[in-house]
């Protein structure tokens, strides 16, 4: 770690922010952290045994004891009841939660269009694929620390868009204005509790909430857990760790944004993880910690942010190349680039769950709406996933109708006895003396998209 002089430190309610740590070249980590920890699967595995055993009751057990409500609260809100909250906010919230929800529809209604369905030729036949959602989503919302309307928007649209005839949001302590983010989304029930409970309740079934076919959307370590737990019977979309961003900036870049940027990120947790990778050296990185400084004095919550910031680190590069070296090792789930020429760097890097090019393009627009999903992988998982996208909730499944299986008929054969299956090779051979075409194979491809 070198050494730095700073100019300003903060210090309030017994907390001091003096700068982003210097991390040398050398030191700087791959992002592999556990997604949650073993005592914490243990715990939420006998909170979800307990819901899936025991329905509805083990259910509101946990919720109040968990204090996602009192005692005798209704634990699930229906579509009137969304409804009568967005009647209930002001004409302006209710605007800018349509129009948020437009532009995340109109984005994942261009991300599904790209997605069709296939009908090729195969020896003695045709092949393809039909592309369909799941029956039912299940979209976690978190609302402990803060109600996130914006969560819910980008994880139920997104379900609707792909065509998901049923969703279902969780979210504990619902705020009206979440419970009006789930009326504009399209939501059929909330289920007004968290943590590993609800992901259960979704996952197994609990009262009027129906098992859920995917279950998506950010959360605490808890709701990460339970993720994990259900996976397999249920696709979930990712094991999401704390937040991360980091900030890749040269000599042209302005420190007070890139603070601004920073701090925006340190808000969301304690455990969020903000980074500057810069080029442009010490007296930059000084000046970007005196902007942090500043911007510390008055916030709201620099109680949450000023932890993320110890956690946080800032590095030296000496060129470009080092840089971009650096935020492909770190694979972070936000990475903006502020430099001299955004798009050429853009083009260079690898590893992101979301990139955000040139200075205008802040990380806070990803998370409020301005078309792709927020929904994103950390802890190094960006090397080898993306986001949340109807993707999710789309299954590819695959048909085969063969006039004539004779082109195909030695070689799978063969491929059985290599293999010492003998079975297969004489089912395979039992196709021999079939040799009418199938009749209507038209009428088969219609049948199989009139499935879906």
């Amino acid at each position: 770690m070198s050494d730095k002089v700073l100019v300003r430190r903060y210090q309030g309610d017994d907390m001091i922010f003096s700068g982003l740590r210097r991390l040398e070249l050398t030191a700087v980590p791959q992002l592999r952290r556990a997604a949650v920890d073993g005592a914490t699967l243990d715990a939420a595995a006998r909170i979800v045994q307990d819901v899936r055993d025991r329905g509805e009751a083990a259910l509101r057990h946990h919720a109040e004891r968990l204090g996602d409500l009192a005692a005798g609260e209704p634990l699930f809100r229906t579509r009137a009841d969304m409804l009568a909250a967005l009647d209930g906010i002001s004409t302006a919230d209710r605007d800018v939660l349509e129009r948020t929800a437009d532009r995340i529809r109109a984005f994942a209604q261009s991300q599904r269009s790209t997605l069709g369905d296939l009908d090729v030729a195969v020896p003695g036949g045709r092949a393809g694929h039909t592309v369909v959602p799941v029956v039912r989503a299940g979209c976690y919302a978190p609302g402990g620390r803060f109600p996130l309307p914006s969560s819910v928007l980008m994880t139920a649209v997104t379900a609707r868009v792909a065509g998901v005839p049923e969703v279902i949001v969780a979210s504990p302590r619902p705020a009206k204005a979440t419970l009006a983010a789930a009326a504009v989304a399209g939501a059929d029930i909330l289920l007004a509790a968290g943590g590993a409970h609800a992901i259960a309740a979704m996952a197994y079934g609990a009262g009027p909430v129906p098992p859920c076919d995917a279950i998506v959307g950010p959360g605490n370590r808890w709701v990460t857990a339970a993720k994990q737990l259900v996976s397999g019977p249920v696709v979930i979309d990712m094991l999401a760790g704390p937040s991360e961003l980091v900030v890749l900036a040269d000599g042209t870049a302005d420190p007070d944004v890139v603070a601004a940027d920073l701090i925006a990120q340190a808000e969301h947790d304690p455990d969020a993880l903000p980074i500057l990778v810069t080029t442009a050296g010490e007296t930059f990185a000084c000046a970007v910690d005196d902007a942090i400084a500043r911007r510390l004095v008055d916030l709201p919550t620099a109680a949450t942010a000023i932890p993320a910031l110890q956690n946080g680190f800032t590095v030296l590069a000496p060129d470009l190349d080092a840089a971009i070296a650096v935020c492909d090792r770190l694979a972070p789930e936000h990475l903006e680039v502020k430099t001299l020429d955004p798009k050429a760097v853009a083009a260079r890097l690898r590893h992101y769950g979301a990139l955000f090019v040139g200075s205008a393009s802040a990380e806070v627009f990803g998370d409020y709406g301005a078309g792709p999903n927020h929904v994103l992988p950390t802890g190094g998982t960006a090397r080898s996933m993306g986001g949340l996208s109807v993707l999710t909730f789309l299954r590819v499944r695959t048909w085969l109708c063969l006039d004539d299986a004779a082109p195909l008929l030695d070689d799978a054969a063969r491929l059985a006895r290599m293999e010492g299956l003998e079975g297969h090779a004489r089912a395979a051979e039992a196709r021999k003396v079939i040799r009418e075409p199938v009749p209507g194979f038209s009428h088969a491809t219609a049948a199989l998209k009139e499935s879906k």
